[in-house]
Order: structure tokens, then C-alpha cells, then sequence
């Protein structure tokens, strides 16, 4: 100890930071390293003081380095320890390398290359695990990458640990773009690996070339990642990371932008005899679908023969990803069909899909078992919505599935009725209100159990789904009781004045209570856009508030308050050419970068209203309408519905912007 910590006390560290402010105790946390009971604390400790989240290297790191790395070293310190000690190296050299240089100690490259050289004596540690832990940490010596290589590949041909194995081939695969030298020889290697006849090497060696040889498309990875998947046992593949179902993803997801290599891969492990197997081809499927539209013809049929797995719950994921695609899964409608009747599918969360794929289709035989899951005490579908990224098959929600039958409401109301007659708790009320609220004036008849509902905890989405009806409800409503909710909204609900007051005033068409409420926070720095959505409602009554509604068009380039603020100045104005240049500017980016969002969806579809003042517009929408790569977020069931959403709206505006009438 005495040795490893020498000189701890010559560095002036009450004039070095870290993220908590001075670093005057990070010598207590170096030295508690050598005290077992403190040890674990002490490594967490600098872990979150000396690297914090990342994003920066403060002038603390190059000082601790050293006596990091020379616990890490240490034997007599305990192996779970050294570990979490290598990590943070890692961490540190990972955040300076990738870190705007500003955010970066001007000591760090010398304490790194020290550093370095230690690191390459500790390839040769006793410990498996810390000998992996080494090579991440050293696949961040990009100054030092041809000598790093070198040390790397002559561990790999004495390395006896699969595990191990792979994240050397990993290091060596991240430093190759740094090298001189060793490149051309090392991506020699990783071909040869790749050939190979280890299965788990032979994936391994693909992701470092990917990595070597960025941007880079190779047939080769695509052959090597079918032929491994498809001929050799999944624990075989990625010892001791993940499921076979993950390593599927991972490996289709390493064909980059090989679309016939992504498609064949993809197409052959749908076939696969472990369902675990299938089972990741079906989310790589989804993956592929959810970001680009040329995959549907080249991967939907495939899925849709998913159908009839014999597991469960590919039948279920096969039956999402077609109810994600919406109209382009027409040609299996039968197929879905067959699954809903009560001798088809028996997993009953694989048929409530199947109801759901039904109804994104447009197909009238989801009814029939919407109706009688209504009818049931076990509803089959969720009372919120879920908005996680990923493939998750979580319960869809009840709004996902009936919001767009409204031309089906005269059988549905029914037993939605019954149903909300029998509710009582809070989530099951809210849902069944907001189905009536997206069917409209479709839902007259349930007026009278909406009016029930003004009394209880409910009464916010009761009033909005009234609202929603239009005419008939407000000439139900009795507006004293209106105004009592008014003047004594749900305690525990801090939105309920908010939504209440809107409500209020699109049902009855007095606004007041809403402008008191809300217009007091056009100024302020949050919830301006209810302020403008109030405006937007008004209309050219609105005209004594379009000067702050200029002041505010442009405090922000993107999101919500463009829209909402643009929306509402051309309500009150009806001039196009002040608002549309904004709309224009908010929205042109996500053809670019993709990533749009709702309110883009909702911005294309104001333009559309806005009609031929919208037109410089259209080398925007254009791009949205001619990209192959969804310009939405990826990754979830959402990509494809909401890409749809953009493109439906796109059109849209492109011909109201032609029609001599604007129509």
C-alpha cells in the first residue's frame, strides 16, 4: 500500500475538480481501495465523482489515473473490485476520446499513454475477467493502436477463454481504424477468423470488421452470420452474453445497409428449428420494418408465414408486426381473420393482436371479438398506452384497437356502455372515455352515462369525450353544472382546470374561463402551447393576442410551440406567408436526420389546412414522401403507424396546396 500510494500526498488536489466540486477527497477514496471494507465504496465512489455520467475528463482523472490503474493491478485487492477499477479506466479513456476537447484536462494523453503501458503488462492477468476488462480498456489507445494490436493479438494466441477471446478480437477491431502499420495485416486476420470454424470467433470477427472497415459492405457478412446461425447450436454463438433471440438481433443488426443480406439472413432463420431462433429473426424482421419501406415486400410475406408457428408467442410478435404495417398487411387479412374466432387462436394474447392487426387494416372482422372481449371481465387490452422503444410485447391498449371504428360504433356502443356502466376504477373509465372521444359525434348515445361520470374522479375525459360529440352533448349538458366542475375541479389532478376549461369551452363555446386561466401564461416559459391551442380555437376573436404570438413564433426552431403558436396566429390572421416559413423551417430538419415526431405529423397536417399559402412547403414534404428510410424514429411499434400518419398528411398537403380552392 505504501508503495502504490507513494506521492499520493505531492499533488495539490484541493485544486483539482471532479464532478462534485473540489477533489480534495479523492486521496481517502484512493487509499480506502487497500482497506477491504471500504474498498467497493471507494471504487463506486470514483467511479461517480472522478467520471460522473461522462461527457468530460476533469483535471482530477489524469491525477487518480495512475493509482487506479495500480489498484487495479493488485492482487491483494479483491477481484469484483479491480474489475469496477478497470471499467472506470475504460470510462475515462472512452469520454476523452469522445468528448468535445474543451471537455478535456489538458493532462489527460500524458497520464493516458503512462497508463497505456501499464495496461499492457496487465494483459497477462492471472483473472479471465480482468484480462477481458484490460483489452476494452485498451481499445481506447487509438494514439498508441499498431502497439496495441500487436500486444492484443499475441494474448489472443495464448488466450484459453472463449469469453475473453471475443473482446480481444472486439479491441482489436476498434483500434484498426487508428493503425498504420498493422491495418492492412490485422483485417487479414479478422478474414481469416471469419472463415473460420468457431462459431462465436467467426461472429465476432464480423462485428470487428465492421468496425475496422466502416461503411463498408461486405456479401461475406451476410454469408458468414447465415451460416452461423443457421448451422450451429445458439450457446455456441456469444458464450455467456445474452439469449439466442438477442444474439439473432445482434448479428442480423451487423449487416449494416446490406438490405439482400439483412432479407436472406432473415428470411432463412424465420425457417430455423429453435423457436428461440425464429423468434429473433422475427425482431430483426421488425427492426428492418421499422426503418425502411422497401423492406416490407422483401420481409412482410415472410413474417406473415409466422403465423402459423408452433410457439405461441412468435404467433403473437408475427401477428404485431402485421398490425404495425397496417394496410400493406391486407394479403393475410384472412389469415388474421382466422385467428379471432373462437375456434381460432388459442393464445388469447396472440388473438387480441391479431384483433388489433384486423383493425389497423381496416378490416370489419375485428368487431365480432371486440364486441364480446367488452363483454368479458377480462378485456384482453390494456387501459393505457405504452410508448417503450423496442419489441416489447406488452398489451396493446384498448384506445390503439377501437379509436378508429367509429363507423362501427352502433354495435360496439352496446357493450362499451355496459361496460362503463359497471366500471369503477379510474384507468378502466378514462380508457373506454377516450374511445368515445375519438369516435365523436359517432357516440351520441352514450351521452347520458358521460353526464354520470361529471360527478366523479372521471369527470375530466368524461367532459372531453363530450366535448368530441359536439351539438348534441351541449344541448344536454346543463351549464350550471358545467361551471360547479368549473369552480371545484379534482383535487388530485393538477391538469383537471387546464383540460377542464378547454372543454368547457368547445362544448358550450364560452371561452372565458379558459382565457382567464390560461392566457396568463402566454409569457411564461412553460405550458404556452395550451395558451396558443386556446387561441387556435378562437380564432379571429383572437386578433388582440397575434402580437404575442408574433413575439413567440421564433423563440423556438422545433417541437411543439412552432406548431401551436404558428397554428394559432393563422387562425386569427389567415395570413399564410408570416407562419408557413416557420412551419417550414421546424419540420425541414427531420427530412434530413429523420427522428420526427408527433407534432411534425401534426405540423404536415396543418399545412394541408393552410392549402396553396403553404406551398414552399412542398420540396420538404417531397423528401418526406420520396425517402425509403422512415424520416420517424425506429425501433418500435410505433415507426410504422406513425410513418404512415406522415406520409397520409404529406399527400394531403400536396394537393391541397394544388387545388385552385385550396381544398
Amino acid at each position: 500500500m505504501s508503495d502504490a500510494l507513494a506521492r499520493l500526498g505531492d499533488v495539490d488536489w484541493a485544486a483539482l475538480r471532479h464532478a462534485y466540486g473540489a477533489a480534495d477527497d479523492v486521496p481517502g477514496m484512493l487509499r480506502d481501495l487497500y482497506r477491504p471494507g471500504r474498498a467497493a465504496a471507494a471504487a463506486d465512489d470514483l467511479l461517480t465523482h472522478v467520471h460522473h455520467q461522462g461527457g468530460a475528463v476533469c483535471s482530477s482523472a489524469p491525477a487518480a489515473l495512475a493509482y487506479v490503474v495500480a489498484a487495479a493491478a493488485d492482487p491483494a485487492i479483491a477481484g469484483e473490485v479491480r474489475l469496477e477499477l478497470l471499467d472506470l479506466v475504460e470510462s475515462l479513456a472512452d469520454a476523452a476520446n469522445t468528448a468535445a476537447p474543451r471537455f478535456v484536462s489538458a493532462a489527460w494523453p500524458a497520464a493516458w499513454d503512462r497508463a497505456v503501458t501499464d495496461l499492457l503488462r496487465l494483459l497477462d492477468d492471472p483473472v479471465a475477467v480482468h484480462r477481458a476488462a484490460v483489452a476494452d480498456a485498451l481499445a481506447q489507445a487509438h494514439q498508441r493502436a499498431d502497439e496495441v494490436i500487436a500486444a492484443l493479438r499475441t494474448r489472443w494466441a495464448l488466450e484459453s477463454t472463449p469469453r475473453t477471446r471475443l473482446r480481444l478480437i472486439d479491441a482489436v477491431g476498434s483500434l484498426i481504424v487508428h493503425a498504420a502499420e498493422q491495418r492492412g495485416f490485422s483485417v487479414g486476420w479478422l478474414r481469416e477468423l471469419m472463415d473460420g470454424a468457431e462459431p462465436s470467433v467467426r461472429l465476432a470477427a464480423v462485428q470487428a470488421l465492421r468496425r475496422a472497415l466502416p461503411g463498408r459492405d461486405d456479401p461475406a457478412y451476410a454469408r458468414t452470420v447465415a451460416d452461423v446461425l443457421s448451422g450451429s447450436e445458439p450457446a455456441m454463438w456469444r458464450p455467456g452474453r445474452g439469449t439466442a433471440e438477442a444474439t439473432v438481433v445482434w448479428a442480423v443488426g451487423l449487416l449494416g445497409e446490406d438490405r439482400a443480406g439483412v432479407a436472406a439472413a432473415t428470411h432463412r432463420l424465420l425457417g430455423h428449428p429453435d423457436p428461440s431462433v425464429r423468434a429473433g429473426a422475427l425482431r430483426a424482421a421488425a427492426q428492418a420494418l421499422s426503418r425502411r419501406r422497401s423492406a416490407v415486400p422483401e420481409l412482410l410475406p415472410a413474417v406473415a408465414r409466422s403465423l402459423s408457428d408452433p410457439e405461441p408467442d412468435n404467433r403473437l410478435f408475427a401477428a404485431r408486426v402485421l398490425g404495425m404495417c397496417g394496410h400493406a398487411a391486407r394479403p393475410w387479412a384472412d389469415a388474421l381473420a382466422a385467428m379471432v374466432t373462437d375456434d381460432g387462436e388459442p393464445y388469447l394474447p396472440a388473438r387480441s393482436h391479431a384483433i388489433w392487426a384486423l383493425s389497423r387494416i381496416g378490416d370489419v372482422r375485428c368487431v365480432p371479438p371486440l364486441v364480446r372481449g367488452l363483454a368479458q371481465a377480462r378485456l384482453g387490452f390494456a387501459y393505457h398506452a405504452s410508448h417503450a422503444d423496442g419489441w416489447w410485447t406488452y398489451e396493446l391498449s384498448l384506445t390503439e384497437v377501437a379509436a378508429g371504428l367509429s363507423a362501427h360504433a352502433d354495435v360496439l356502443l352496446p357493450p362499451l356502455r355496459a361496460r362503463l356502466a359497471a366500471a369503477s376504477a379510474l384507468d378502466e373509465r378514462r380508457v373506454l372515455c377516450q374511445v368515445l372521444e375519438a369516435w365523436g359525434a359517432a357516440a351520441a348515445p352514450a351521452i347520458p352515462d358521460l353526464l354520470g361520470l361529471l360527478d366523479t374522479h372521471a369527470a375530466v375525459w368524461a367532459l372531453d369525450a363530450l366535448a368530441a360529440i359536439g351539438p348534441a352533448a351541449a344541448q344536454a349538458v346543463p351549464r350550471e353544472r358545467l361551471r360547479a366542475l368549473l369552480d371545484a375541479p379534482p383535487a388530485d389532478q393538477p391538469f383537471a382546470p387546464r383540460s377542464l376549461a378547454l372543454a368547457y369551452g368547445r362544448l358550450t363555446g364560452d371561452r372565458e374561463p379558459a382565457l382567464a386561466l390560461l392566457i396568463p401564461q402566454l409569457g411564461e416559459p412553460y405550458d404556452q402551447q395550451n395558451a396558443a391551442v386556446l387561441l387556435a380555437e378562437l380564432g379571429p376573436p383572437g386578433a388582440a393576442y397575434a402580437g404575442r404570438l408574433r413575439e413567440l413564433l421564433t423563440v423556438h426552431q422545433e417541437g411543439w410551440l412552432p406548431l401551436r403558436v404558428g397554428e394559432a396566429l393563422w387562425r386569427i390572421t389567415g395570413q399564410a406567408d408570416e407562419v408557413v416559413p416557420v412551419l417550414v423551417r421546424a419540420i425541414a430538419p427531420f427530412a434530413e436526420r429523420g427522428g420526427a415526431y408527433r407534432a411534425v405529423v401534426e405540423t404536415v397536417e396543418l399545412l394541408a389546412e393552410i392549402g396553396p399559402g403553404a406551398a414552399p412547403a412542398e420540396p420538404v414534404l417531397r423528401a418526406f414522401l420520396d425517402a425509403d428510410e422512415r424520416p420517424v424514429r425506429h425501433g418500435t411499434w410505433r415507426s410504422v403507424p406513425e410513418d404512415d400518419e406522415l406520409c397520409a398528411a404529406a399527400r394531403a398537403a400536396l394537393h391541397a396546396m394544388s387545388a385552385p380552392d385550396g381544398r
